[in-house]
């Protein structure tokens, strides 16, 4: 199932900032969804940073889930 390859793949493709910002951003895991914005402010970087890095995240994730 694609939901079992996402998880395997996602701590092994993605870099620790992917990760986090991609969890919290979807509310993956437990947590509460948060905006590009509120992820930025914790983080420290531009919102606009945050866009680029999950971008680049969902790119990778995109890539290996491809058949």
């Amino acid at each position: 199932e694609s939901i079992d390859k996402l998880n395997k793949y996602i701590k092994e493709v993605l870099s620790e900032r992917e990760y986090y910002i991609l969890v919290q951003r979807y509310g993956l895991l437990g947590h509460e969804e948060m905006t590009q914005r509120q992820i930025a402010k914790i983080l420290g970087i531009s919102r606009s940073y945050v866009s680029r890095i999950e971008k680049r995240a969902l790119d990778k994730l995109k890539k290996v889930l491809e058949f």
